[in-house]
């Protein structure tokens, strides 16, 4: 029997290369009501891969629990939900907006915007895990060729839960800015919930983009780098004495529970990098970082500069 998740609110994002388990950790204590993994591959969890094993880490404090799975083939899809790894997730959620070209040319990410059929037999394939299935994807491949409604109510007719949509093509990337206005027309069209994504870094803009949109919920991915506390910001919940040098060293430490220090030194810089920013000292911040060997090296730049 299919559980029931109330879909709305403000999500983290599937981030790839940061939305590991500290990332997770620290937005769901400010306030994000659902977190997702970075993308994982179908067939890496079939194929037993630890580094995929490595990427579905998870804490007691995510209140929604959302792994992001990547693939083109039902047949590894239907296998990859049923593996134990994910069996502590409360929602499946198919990546079907990655525009990385290696990613592309597999015929996954972005690619099933343009083979309808094939996407609607991954969702299929996907429901076996008996939980609710999630679809993120991008309003088209190019300006002139738009299908986000239309795949739309192709992905709530082959059984998704709800969507999210990143108001940006595949030949965008991550360049210019997230078309609300096609968002706001895939909520019309469909009668599951839908989650704006792109182009919201704070209050301001999320109260925009759902003024727009009409939509269930937001889903943040950029804007939360470096910034755990745009989710209690969106909000409008206040936190006394907020301090970012704890969340930094929460992030960090959650890190080490679960990877070896040599693994955590050389991953946690780029987060750094991130949590800097704004800051008078950033560039000297993150030229000290990146030349960081050790973790109690990144730990006392830390508490130097934060």
């Amino acid at each position: 029997m299919l559980q029931k998740i109330e879909f709305k609110g403000v999500a983290l994002a599937p981030i790839a290369g940061y939305s590991d388990v500290g990332m997770r950790k620290v937005c769901a204590d400010r306030g994000a009501d659902m977190t997702c993994t970075e993308m994982v591959s179908a067939k890496g969890l079939v194929y037993g891969s630890d580094k995929t094993e490595d990427l579905l880490r998870t804490t007691d404090s995510e209140k929604i629990k959302c792994v992001q799975i990547f693939g083109s083939e039902p047949y590894y899809i239907a296998k990859a939900v049923e593996h134990r790894a994910l069996e502590k997730f409360d929602v499946i959620d198919i990546n079907m907006g990655c525009p990385v070209p290696k990613i592309v040319r597999n015929g996954e990410g972005s690619a099933l915007l343009e083979n309808i059929p094939l996407a609607q037999a991954v969702v299929k394939a996907a429901l076996a895990s008996d939980r609710p299935v999630t679809i993120k994807y991008r309003i088209g491949v190019t300006s002139g060729k738009i299908i986000a409604r239309d795949f739309a109510v192709a992905m709530r007719d082959a059984g998704a839960s709800a969507l999210t949509v990143h108001g940006r093509t595949r030949t965008q990337m991550y360049s210019g800015r997230a078309d609300w206005d096609v968002i706001a027309s895939v909520k019309q069209a469909v009668d599951i919930p839908v989650f704006v994504n792109g182009d919201i870094v704070d209050r301001a803009s999320y109260e925009k983009a759902m003024e727009i949109t009409g939509c269930d919920g937001a889903m943040i991915a950029r804007g939360a780098l470096g910034n755990p506390k745009i989710f209690s910001d969106i909000k409008g919940a206040e936190i006394d004495g907020y301090s970012l040098k704890e969340d930094i060293l929460t992030h960090l430490d959650v890190m080490l529970e679960f990877h070896s220090p040599n693994f955590v030194a050389a991953n946690f810089k780029k987060h750094l990098a991130y949590y800097c920013r704004g800051m008078r000292a950033h560039r000297e911040i993150k030229l000290k970082a990146f030349a960081c060997r050790t973790v109690e090296e990144i730990r006392e730049v830390i508490l130097s500069y934060f």
